[in-house]
Formats: structure tokens, C-alpha cells, sequence
């Protein structure tokens, strides 16, 4: 057995070099950072991705396809928890009770009723697109279920 080999798996905290404490440091005078330049200075920080001026794996990488975020469907949810807190027996939902109510505010295409809590109260419901777990729930509380259609984006305008 070799005394190098026992002590080869310890490790002992080490200080961190102090730079540019005088020559006796090892890293005296420049303090390791070269002669002139931008990265000598004081509060010099490349940016994320940058890598010494040739062109940045980010950019070299191909791309692929594109997705126009302006044509995206924006879905607005409404929880059956919601529902049951907000409408009485007998009341009907839409969007437009929903919107006057403030329950949903701001610009959407699609309303979808999620089955997130339980419903007591029997009401009709009518949205444009419904989860398995709703449907089932407001059917058995002994609500109605009214798909409505959504219009295309280019039918729109």
C-alpha cells in the first residue's frame, strides 16, 4: 500500500485564493485578471451564452419550425367549485353572466369547466368545452351541459 493512496479520498476545506493581496499571494499585482483590457476592469461580467466573440452555441444551434403565439387559442377555466360558490339552484351559466359578474375578466376565445371540487346545486352550464370529471359531476347534481361552438380566429375578423 502506497501513503498516497490512503489520503486520496480526503479532502480538507480549502481557502479560496486571495487575489491581488500583494506578491506574496501568488496572485500579487494584476490579481490574475492580465494586463489592460475590459476584463481587468473593475465590474466587468461577460453575458450569459457569451463565449469570447466567436458565434454563441445559442445562435449556431438550427431552428425549426414556428409557432406564432398570435394565432394561439386562449383558454379561460372555471373551476365546478367556483360554480357551486357563485350560482344558486336553477341559474344558468354563461359567459356573459360570468363576465358580468367579474368571475372572468379580460379577452379569451375558448371557456373550459374544469371538475376540480364538487357541485350541489342544480344548474345549467353553458361553455365551450367541459373535462370528463365536470361533465360527470353537474349530471349527477342534476344539472344540463350546453356545448357552445367556437369560432374559428380568421372567421372573426
Amino acid at each position: 500500500m502506497i501513503i498516497n493512496d490512503v489520503h486520496q479520498g480526503i479532502t480538507k476545506h480549502k481557502r479560496p485564493k486571495r487575489r491581488g493581496k500583494g506578491i506574496g499571494s501568488g496572485m500579487g499585482k494584476t490579481a490574475s485578471r492580465g494586463h489592460k483590457g475590459h476584463s481587468s476592469r473593475s465590474g466587468h461580467a461577460a453575458r450569459r451564452g457569451f463565449t469570447g466573440g466567436q458565434t454563441p452555441l445559442y445562435m449556431r444551434v438550427a431552428k425549426r419550425g414556428f409557432n406564432n403565439r398570435y394565432n394561439a387559442e386562449v383558454v379561460k377555466i372555471i373551476n365546478l367549485s367556483q360554480l357551486d360558490e357563485m350560482f344558486n339552484d336553477g341559474d344558468v351559466v354563461n359567459p356573459q353572466v360570468l363576465a358580468e359578474r367579474s368571475i372572468i375578466k379580460g379577452n379569451y376565445d375558448v371557456l373550459k369547466v374544469l371538475g376540480n371540487g364538487e357541485i350541489s346545486k342544480k344548474i345549467t352550464v353553458h361553455a365551450h368545452r367541459f373535462s370528463g370529471s365536470a361533465i360527470e359531476k353537474i349530471e349527477k347534481a342534476g344539472g344540463k351541459i350546453e356545448q357552445l361552438i367556437v369560432l374559428a380566429k380568421s372567421a372573426e375578423k
